[in-house]
């Protein structure tokens, strides 16, 4: 672990003031809205075109961070006298520093690291990689597409000593670039994904940008590339000899180690068949779940490594069964007037759009094709001749309309005379002169560079598609978590509860993200639960609260550790390590919720087992669940629980030879017992935005919005009932009735029938009428005049809290956000 007292000799920087040089860092910080725990969180003062971290410094002070390193003494705002407590670090260049610190960080681990980069591809084939070989590893990968000169160190620096494997990638837009990306990456393994005109602008040739972006690969062992990329393949070549590359080609079989050649392709698969030349002849067939062209040169490119690795056949397959679509680009989406909208919004260079032209040809979908096309920057070609080469491609792939926006593609627009035609010169415009009925029965195309804000045109498209979603906000979860974070000594660890599908928020995607803001521990409730986590590349550790006897292995398989709560649960442990060494486990201790664990009375019988095999038994934790932490009534209870716990922990850890991490508080726990944090606290519902003792509610965002349409608008007379068992009352004058498309088999209650449940409309209130149904319900929208079909309807968020509706039916919130049923699509955004 560095310490600040390390930096100097380092970075070659010089220290101007140092109150707390030995503080050991924890949190590389670029993002003064990102501080987690401010202890040993170390925040670099970064300039760029639009921004400079010099300007934050005392904000972040007065947040609790100590530690800074600048290049700029004369821009710290009162000078550094005026931070008395915190230590400077006067560099040459902060993003030089951060990028050195990063590449210390990463000299500290000696495991194989992937580096990845290419114009195309480069965040998919991480996600994939880490997919397919999370079985067999636990791995450290790049969040999102962190692949720049700032992404790549915080990335990095995510490693720790848990992890066997590190994938990252890559990305450059000018020279010199890579060579530094190289310095924190020091990969040991390596993937080139195509080379295209991404770019291109910042090199005076194709050679010269490959050229660069091979200075990533100079000292791996082993580089995979596909041979059919020629300039990738002469650059391969001229930088490693043959024996460190293992290459995969469609039209040069000979002269590749893996021949590939398309035996099958449907709408929404494609069969491979493989042959392999060396070291010993094999030929495999495999079935890729994709069809588009872009992801069948990702999986390719994912399947030469497993290959390499020498997977099994059947188990490669098994594995690229289960594959998960990356949610980034070339997203298919319903819209409306029965168009689907391709969703390519943020990638528009040449290269790029073929690829995306050639997956719209392969949609089986009948209706005319169009395409809506930014300008395209960056590619290096004078505008005559970009234009000239898009139309091209139009022609070659049958588009029979074309939306052009920005200022440039509108200027060449006599270029694309063979298509039917409409430019704008702002997303802005286009947006004002949208109408729904101009797009009829067909598949559209979005694609453009990131400044013109595509995204609004796809939403535009998606408007009224009816459909029930719950809207989880990642942004008020990071906030949730500093909230309880900043609250712990600096050593207190952190386990976060991810069970119940994440309290119904979606797994993966939330330990996703509390992987990379780099909390200690996951829980869930059964093995299936952390399967699925290690399957989709979380490499935290994961302590399992239900474990079955049949679990073990798996267990043992996938790197989780369960939670023992008996001495029967215990020996079946024990016989089953008999036969495999299994991950450390977690003591339960019982101190009076009178649910699951040992006794006071047991320790001392527990004390004898634990001594008996301590040779193949390590134990991690000793946790207890206090029964009433979240009631002020019970506090004599809670703290009698926590004297119980302090009894019991030492007398087992003299039995076992060493110290564990004790724990026992739960959210409300974390703020009502701030003395009994001990090694690590568990943090479950106060992360997802309810406070469980309800006093600081207002501290927390919610993180989830259950959110449904109106399908349909009724008159309903007085006098006639609504819905099953005419339960919904009548009245003596004429309402108006909204049908909206939620039921009790998407997780809404049938206890809010018959106007005990409320929703929220254009920001007003309506009570439910009648009987929750399996998949609809109705509301009454007499007073909210403009209401009409298509209507967004809020059934809890910020308008319906969550608290709030728990209290209407008798329950808690935790009941009602772990009932949202999966059918419900999950969308995940950040603000």
């Amino acid at each position: 672990m560095l310490t600040f007292s390390d930096l100097p000799a380092l970075t070659g920087g010089n220290l101007l003031q140092a109150d707390s040089t030995g503080v050991a860092i924890h949190q590389l910080l670029l993002d003064s809205r990102r501080v987690g725990q401010p202890g040993g969180a170390l925040f670099f003062a970064i300039r760029g075109a639009q921004h400079n971290g010099h300007r934050y410094l005392a904000d972040l002070y007065r947040r609790g961070v100590r530690l800074f390193v600048i290049d700029r003494v004369e821009e710290v705002l009162g000078g550094i006298e005026s931070y008395p407590e915190a230590s400077f670090l006067l560099v040459a260049d902060s993003l030089a520093a951060l990028q050195t610190v990063a590449a210390q960080h990463r000299r500290q681990f000696r495991i194989p690291v992937v580096g990845i980069t290419g114009s195309n591809g480069k965040t998919i084939v991480k996600e994939w990689l880490a997919q397919l070989l999370s079985p067999d590893e636990l791995i450290c990968k790049s969040p999102r597409s962190y692949n720049s000169q700032v992404g790549v160190p915080l990335s990095v620096w995510e490693l720790n000593s848990t992890h066997t494997l590190g994938i990252f990638e890559a990305g450059i837009s000018e020279r010199g670039e890579m060579a530094r990306l190289a310095r924190v990456i020091q990969p040991t393994l390596g993937v080139f994904t195509n080379l295209g005109t991404a770019h291109d602008a910042g090199f005076t040739s194709p050679q010269e940008k490959v050229a660069e972006k091979m200075q990533l690969f100079t000292q791996v062992d082993t580089l995979f590339y596909c041979r059919d990329q020629e300039a990738v393949h002469l650059a391969a070549r001229e930088l490693l000899p043959e024996h460190r590359t293992f290459t995969w080609s469609r039209f040069h079989p000979h002269d590749a180690h893996v021949a590939v050649n398309i035996a099958e392709a449907s709408a929404d698969r494609t069969v491979v068949h493989i042959a392999i030349a060396k070291p010993l002849p094999q030929e495999h067939t495999f079935t890729l779940p994709f069809a588009d062209e872009p992801s069948v040169e990702n999986a390719l490119h994912c399947l030469a490594v497993l290959l390499w690795r020498q997977v099994p056949a059947a188990e490669i397959q098994r594995r690229l069964d289960r594959l998960v679509p990356v949610a980034m680009r070339l997203e298919m989406k319903q819209a409306l007037n029965d168009c689907y909208v391709l969703d390519d919004t943020y990638n528009n260079d040449l290269a790029g759009l073929a690829l995306a032209l050639d997956a719209l040809t392969r949609q089986p979908r009948r209706g005319r094709r169009t395409l809506i096309l930014s300008d395209v920057l960056e590619s290096g070609l004078p505008a005559p001749e970009l234009y000239a080469r898009v139309a091209a491609q139009l022609a070659v792939h049958k588009v029979e309309r074309l939306i052009g926006v920005g200022p440039e593609i509108s200027q060449h627009q006599a270029l694309f005379n063979g298509v039917e035609r409409a430019f704008f010169a702002t997303t802005e415009d286009f947006l004002a002169n949208f109408h729904p009925d101009q797009f009829q029965h067909e598949i559209l195309l979005v694609k453009g560079a990131r400044r013109f804000g595509f995204e609004r045109i796809v939403a535009a498209f998606q408007q009224k598609i009816h459909g029930t979603v719950l809207e989880v906000n990642l942004d008020a979860l990071v906030h949730n978590l500093n909230y309880y974070r900043v609250r712990l000594a600096p050593d207190t660890k952190l386990m976060v509860m991810v069970k119940a599908f994440a309290y119904g928020s979606g797994s993966y995607e939330v330990a996703n993200l509390l992987q990379f803001h780099r909390v200690d521990y996951l829980a869930v409730a059964y093995a299936d639960e952390g399967v699925e986590l290690r399957q989709h590349g979380i490499s935290l550790p994961i302590m399992v609260m239900n474990p079955s006897p049949d679990s073990f292995q798996k267990m043992q398989q996938y790197h989780l550790e369960p939670e023992i709560y008996s001495f029967e649960r215990l020996r079946e442990y024990l016989r089953a390590a008999h036969d495999h060494p299994l991950p450390a486990i977690h003591l339960k201790l019982d101190t009076g919720m009178r649910r699951l664990g040992f006794a006071e009375e047991d320790v001392a019988e527990l004390g004898v087992v634990l001594q008996e095999n301590a040779s193949r038994l390590r134990v991690a934790s000793m946790l207890t669940h206090l029964a009433g932490a979240d009631e002020a009534q019970h506090n004599d209870f809670s703290r009698q629980q926590l004297a119980a716990f302090q009894r019991m922990a030492p007398l087992l850890e003299t039995a076992l030879g060493y110290t564990v991490l004790k724990h026992a508080l739960n959210s409300a726990g974390i703020l009502r017992f701030p003395e009994a944090h001990f090694d690590m606290v568990r943090l479950g519902i106060g992360l997802y935005g309810v406070e469980a003792t309800g006093e600081n509610q207002g501290a927390l965002r919610p993180v989830s919005s259950l959110r449904t349409t109106i399908s349909q608008i009724k008159k309903l007379p007085a006098g006639e009932t609504v819905g099953y068992g005419r339960r919904g009352q009548a009245v003596d004058h004429e309402r108006r009735i909204a049908t909206i498309a939620i039921g009790y088999a998407d997780g809404y209650d049938r206890r809010f029938s018959n106007g005990v449940g409320i929703v929220a409309v254009r920001g007003q209130r309506a009570p439910i009428v009648g009987n929750i149904c399996m998949d609809m319900c109705m509301i009454d929208v007499t007073a909210i005049s403009e209401t009409q079909a298509g209507d967004f309807v809020t059934i809890f968020g910020e308008q319906v809290p969550l608290t709030e509706l728990a209290q209407r039916i008798g329950t808690i919130p935790y009941e009602l956000l772990t009932s949202v049923s999966e059918r419900v699509k999950r969308v995940f955004f950040a603000e």
